[in-house]
């Protein structure tokens, strides 16, 4: 999957969840590229890498951002369920993050996720669950949690509505809720949303569109 996001904030959410001006307008540009490849029945490899570009009241900053390996195991499936769980380490970009961590800091993260995932009779309908851990190398771990739900509007049309929650240690939280259609064609997926912070602490709040294509092999 090749996904295009472009983010925009002119406003965020201090310490105590109150909307304020930021000091200037904060860009995000993201190019990423995520891939899965089924080792076995219960093993999947997955990798995924993005280049960043944005600025705001203090930096301009451009470069590759963190690349992440990992292995997703299931652990139990039944007719309509599934649980898996995924173990990933990524290693530092020189975008974003690089600009912010502390020297030597920010290099090595691992990221440990609980999967489970719920399909439903009525058109192709499903909700999947991750919680998350990030352990982070000098910089502050994250407790992360994303839903999923899906379902079908029509023969190769469906919608997504996702929200990619979290917390850091250092007290910075974040609720974005994304909505994006998706239309698939044979191998072919192209995926179209938007993307909006709807809550937080201590972060932008960011809003812009997304833009995927998937292509199964």
């Amino acid at each position: 999957m090749v996904k295009v996001e472009s983010m925009r904030a002119e406003d965020g959410f201090d310490l105590s969840g109150a909307r304020m001006p930021l000091p200037a307008e904060q860009v995000d540009r993201v190019l990423g590229l995520f891939v899965e490849y089924g080792l076995t029945d219960r093993i999947t490899l997955q990798a995924k890498g993005d280049w960043q570009d944005g600025e705001d009241a203090f930096v301009d900053y451009q470069g590759r951002g963190p690349v992440e390996l990992g292995v997703r195991v299931n652990v139990w499936r039944g007719d309509w369920t599934v649980l898996s769980v995924y173990a990933g380490h990524a290693w530092g970009g020189d975008a974003r993050n690089a600009v912010y961590a502390p020297p030597g800091a920010g290099n090595s993260d691992w990221d440990l996720r609980v999967l489970a995932g719920r399909s439903f009779a009525w058109r192709g309908a499903f909700v999947e669950l991750q919680a998350a851990r990030r352990l982070r190398d000098g910089l502050p771990d994250e407790t992360r949690l994303d839903l999923t739900a899906g379902a079908e509007l029509a023969p190769g049309w469906s919608v997504l509505n996702q929200v990619f929650a979290g917390r850091s240690e250092q007290g910075s939280e974040w609720a974005n809720l994304e909505t994006s259609v998706v239309r698939t064609s044979g191998v072919w997926s192209l995926q179209a949303g938007w993307r909006q912070t709807v809550a937080g602490r201590n972060v932008p709040e960011s809003r812009g569109p997304i833009l995927a294509v998937w292509r199964r092999f």
